[in-house]
């Protein structure tokens, strides 16, 4: 199968698109941005609308309900069946909207006030609200968007699906559920992150005629596959077991051996030289039957790290005592580390810990979910949700670590401020020891000495493409399995490494 690289796009926060749009509409001639946001809008529509072309379009009080009245136009002037229904104060709209308003109703266009029975229409274009909302979408307007997600019409939204924050991915009260979006200038990290990808649909993007010297540059991106190209290479003939280095998983307190080993399993798979597995339980396994090539060991044994080119510390690992010594003794090695599950927990616990692994002289890979993000920020679960991105940004700093916030678009993020969210992956990964084939993964990138930002974006997409081909495999996302995923993963890289 041919894995073609794919560089990472661009994705702008709100503020980033408003200074683009001050920056270019300040110039002379400026660019008719809202009349080529309607045609993209109409040229899609036409395409999405079937042979009878019978199209509802929904016009709010905005900007996002100016672009929607000149697709409304355009489809006019193509013979669609249009109806326009348009919740606002024609008094009250920017310029350019007022602008086209005006010329809808000069070519004969009307206005409803109430939404039509949404059966006679074969698609509806969501002009309701677009990057500029930031309070709950309420009364008649939310009344609406329930209506209409119930409804049989596919639903093509403009810029973001109305209720969407385009920054965070939060739903602000209630939100359109369209099957597309068409998002102008870029993409934007509300639609890949959060409630976003539920939200958002199939995501057509268009610059609207702007090149990429008037977009300007851009903090986040969308992760593409070109990093892990690069940190996949060809093997070559003249290497040994050494040559992919040597990886060290410590976890696997009691009760919690196949965290460890499912770590191990994957670093294993994805190409490791050597991996050695320290278990913490006095009565962990001698030997892995599935993958006897893993070298198991106890926690105490002399020498456990000695040679290791990269530790992966935390599944399974508990937060006992024994656990807090073992990685404050992790965390004076100047060996790169991944940080996973309960190594996170203890270093949230502890500010001398917390120090320790802002100072660290090796590179420091975290990998949060959630509530473990929430931990090392001294605050709630739904404050991280609440801005996924900032939240990543703020781990990477504090602890000096690149950082995955994983969920819905997992969010990297560099100590340096740069972000990546990322798209590939499912909902059946929503699963036991999916986070310790991650940390698996990355530890195996971390041993072969690649850049730890790249290491962090091509273990975290790889990730998730291999979550995506093994379901494909059993055709649906129930009851997908870790250790399936792993050797997915194999696949996968090996996809790259030889296409």
């Amino acid at each position: 199968m041919d894995c073609p690289a794919t560089p990472p796009t661009p994705v702008y926060s709100i503020a980033e698109i408003r200074a683009i749009e001050a920056r270019v509409l300040a110039g002379s001639p400026s660019p008719p941005l809202m009349e080529r946001a309607g045609l993209a809008a109409a040229d899609l529509a036409l395409k999405l609308a079937g042979e009878r072309r019978r199209v509802l379009v929904l016009a709010g009080p905005g900007n996002n309900g100016g672009d929607a009245l000149v697709a409304a136009r355009h489809l006019r002037d193509r013979s669609a069946k249009i109806a326009v229904v348009f919740d606002g104060d024609a008094g009250r709209l920017p310029r350019d909207a007022r602008e086209a308003l005006d010329r809808w109703l000069a070519a004969g266009g009307t206005l409803g006030e109430e939404l039509p029975p949404l059966g006679d229409f074969d698609l509806v274009v969501d002009g309701l609200f677009g990057i500029g909302l930031t309070r709950d979408v309420t009364g008649r307007t939310a009344r609406w968007i329930d209506t209409l997600n119930g409804s049989p019409p596919v639903v093509l939204s403009l810029d973001v699906p109305s209720g969407l924050h385009a920054d965070t991915g939060r739903i602000l009260g209630t939100c359109v559920r369209a099957d597309h979006t068409l998002t102008f200038l870029g993409l934007k990290p509300g639609l890949l992150t959060m409630d976003g990808p539920d939200c958002a649909g199939t995501i057509h993007a268009t610059t609207l005629g702007l090149t990429p010297v008037q977009l300007g540059d851009a903090r986040g991106h969308l992760t593409g596959t070109d990093v892990i190209r690069r940190s996949l290479p060809l093997r070559r003939r003249n290497t040994h077991k050494g040559t992919y280095g040597d990886v060290v998983v410590v976890g696997g307190a009691e009760g919690m051996t196949g965290a460890a080993l499912l770590a191990g399993r994957a670093a294993l798979l994805m190409g490791a030289g050597r991996v050695r597995v320290a278990m913490l339980a006095p009565d962990a396994p001698a030997v892995d039957v599935l993958h006897p090539e893993l070298m198991l060991r106890r926690v105490d044994d002399t020498g456990i790290l000695d040679g290791a080119t990269a530790v992966v510390a935390g599944p399974g690992i508990g937060q006992s005592a024994h656990a807090g010594r073992m990685l404050d003794r992790i965390l004076a090695l100047q060996v790169p580390l991944v940080l996973d599950a309960d190594a996170l927990n203890l270093v949230a616990l502890d500010e001398q810990r917390a120090a320790a692994t802002a100072r660290r002289l090796g590179a420091t890979l975290l990998t949060p979910h959630p509530a473990e993000a929430a931990r090392l920020l001294a605050c709630t679960t739904a404050e991280v949700q609440h801005d996924r991105v900032s939240a990543a940004l703020r781990i990477a700093r504090r602890l000096n670590a690149w950082t995955v916030l994983k969920g819905a678009g997992s969010v990297c993020a560099g100590p340096d401020g740069s972000w990546f969210l990322n798209m590939s992956g499912n909902p059946g990964m929503a699963a036991p020891g999916m986070g310790d084939v991650l940390a698996g993964i990355l530890g195996a990138f971390l041993a072969r000495g690649i850049d730890p930002g790249d290491a962090l974006q091509a273990g975290v997409h790889l990730h998730g493409l291999a979550g995506d081909d093994a379901t494909a495999l059993q055709s649906g996302t129930w009851g997908l399995t870790a250790g399936e995923v792993a050797l997915a993963a194999r696949r996968v890289a090996n996809r790259f490494a030889t296409s």
